[in-house]
């Protein structure tokens, strides 16, 4: 006897078809499946790296009284309520675990979700290893082919600006980046472990890190985002430990 039970994995509006047809006329539309296939292909395509896929606003959780955390959440709410009409990305700045890449992550995931426009995440230094294996002769991509999606993308997250020794190409390299976003009017979002200012002797600030010429460049960019707190990896990895 012949199994005419729908396959699981084929849309029962459609069919499989990707039109669906309008209830009460002769009429169709596209379905609203492929909108969901789009979405997860945004998601996949963004590279979000799998320790934050899990990552949203609501997870969150700034620290008792910390309100440099709870300000930090409100700012990413009011960018996301402004979202698209608004022309400054976001600058997290902050020491290690205070949350900076959820925050960034939150952000990039709530505009594929919501708005459906393309994101991308990238690791700075993972970035310039990309670029440098690029002039390998064995590599089978080009620096314009590592570059275009980082150039195009309508929201892109640099995670750890800043990181990387601050060489001469270094920092041409960051620039061409950072100038070409701003011409073309697309939001990036940072992060850096860099503070604005040193707080103590010899300490290295964001600006010793990437030239004042960059940083007056995010001043232009970015609204800057400082976060303080304990580290929350700690506290949580305390929190479990068990003599």
């Amino acid at each position: 006897m012949t199994n005419l039970e729908p396959s699981p994995d084929i849309c029962p509006r459609c069919g499989g078809s990707g039109w669906e047809r309008i209830e009460g006329t002769a009429s169709v539309r596209r379905c609203s499946c492929l909108d969901s296939a789009r979405v997860e292909r945004l998601l996949l395509e963004a590279h979000i790296p799998k320790r934050y896929e899990h990552c949203d606003l609501e997870s969150y959780k700034p620290q008792p009284g910390n309100l440099s955390q709870s300000k930090a959440k409100s700012d990413v709410k009011k960018f996301l309520e402004k979202y698209p009409l608004i022309d400054m990305g976001l600058l997290f700045i902050g020491s290690c675990g205070v949350g900076k890449t959820h925050l960034a992550v939150s952000v990039l995931k709530e505009i594929i979700l919501e708005k459906r426009d393309i994101g991308l995440f990238y690791d700075f230094r993972d970035l310039l290893r990309e670029i440098q294996a690029s002039w390998n002769s064995v590599s089978q991509a080009s620096e314009l082919e590592v570059l275009r999606p980082v150039l195009s993308a309508d929201v892109l997250v640099l995670d750890e600006l800043g990181a990387n020794k601050p060489t001469e190409w270094v920092r041409d390299t960051i620039a061409h980046i950072i100038n070409c976003r701003y011409n073309d009017r697309k939001l990036t979002i940072f992060t850096s472990n860099y503070p604005e200012t040193a707080e103590r002797p010899g300490e290295e600030t964001l600006t010793d890190r990437i030239g004042a010429r960059l940083r007056s460049r995010l001043y232009e960019m970015c609204k800057v985002v400082e976060i303080k707190g304990e580290d929350f990896r700690r506290v949580i990895k305390q929190a479990n430990y068990r003599f």
